[in-house]
């Protein structure tokens, strides 16, 4: 007897290894997604990427939270890469990504920020200094009731360095806001936050990263995405809705910790949301 799951092996390969799946270096032939735009007066979620490319891959929260809850969702692009020939190119994509999704675009400053590291955050204090007033201005000007940047242990430095650096900018403007923690390199330890994303959420997605089109040459993350989101689900049912958890039946999900910021910390939270494609985006803003 064959082994009966070889189709469903070939089926995924097949999908992973595609050579003619579209990338989009314009919005031209791609448009815009559907979505209504938000209102001036609008409550504002601003994602800190480390990266450009890193607001869609860690994006299901703020396109919710945009889509379903009329926020105002504003990107910032904390760096624009550590190469300065590509800088320009991925602002452009950058750029594309958010428009198609409805989102802004902020830049920190021309080029974008760099040294975004622990290292520079303990032996250069007063070049840190300088980056944290940046974002604090940011902040300080735009008041956003939710803040997205990456958990302090996501293994590439950037990352890192980008948390601690929203952590001190947060702190410098005594801001209170819901603080969501996201995920990419390396999994956070207690996270408890799993958000569902529908299959055209999903789409949209996949359409926006697959504009930064140089880095899905060099890594197809857009490609990806579908099993990383899948993985999520496995791993959420548990470790955002407890141990013997019933597992959700969606399929697509983003794993995050969402807490509280009270302007100086952190607050420990033993809140825990798993929050499907029919249930409320609000709920995490309790």
């Amino acid at each position: 007897m064959s082994n009966p799951y070889i189709a469903l092996v070939e089926a995924h390969n097949a999908l992973l290894q595609k050579t003619d799946a579209p990338l989009f270096d314009n919005l031209d032939t791609l448009g815009r997604a559907a979505g209504t735009p938000a209102a001036a007066d609008a409550p504002v979620a601003m994602i800190f990427a480390p990266h450009p490319d890193d607001e869609c891959i860690i994006g299901a929260l703020p396109l919710r939270l945009g889509r379903e809850a009329g926020f105002r969702v504003i990107n910032v692009a904390v760096t624009q890469g550590s190469n300065l020939k590509r800088q320009p190119e991925r602002w452009v994509e950058v750029k594309n990504a958010c428009d198609y999704l409805g989102w802004e675009l902020m830049e920190t400053i021309p080029g974008g920020l760099m040294s975004i590291t622990t290292k520079t955050r303990s032996e250069d204090p007063a070049a840190w200094a300088e980056k944290v007033a940046v974002i604090a201005k940011l902040i300080t000007a735009n008041k956003p009731q939710v803040v997205v940047c990456p958990h302090n242990n996501d293994y590439h430095s950037a990352h890192i360095g980008t948390h601690y650096l929203i952590v001190d900018a947060l702190k410098a403007a005594n801001h209170r806001c819901v603080l969501v923690q996201s995920e990419f390199w390396r999994q956070m330890e207690a996270p408890n936050a799993l958000i569902a994303t529908n299959l055209q959420d999903t789409a949209d997605l996949i359409a926006a990263l697959a504009c930064h089109v140089e880095e899905v040459r060099r890594n197809p993350y857009h490609l990806r995405l579908p099993g990383y989101m899948a993985d999520n689900v496995r791993r959420g049912a548990e470790v955002c809705g407890g141990q013997g958890a019933a597992a959700p039946t969606f399929s697509f999900g983003t794993i995050y910790h969402v807490g509280q910021f009270d302007g100086s910390n952190v607050l420990a939270s033993d809140k825990k949301f798993t929050i499907s494609e029919s249930n409320d985006i609000k709920a995490i803003l309790a």
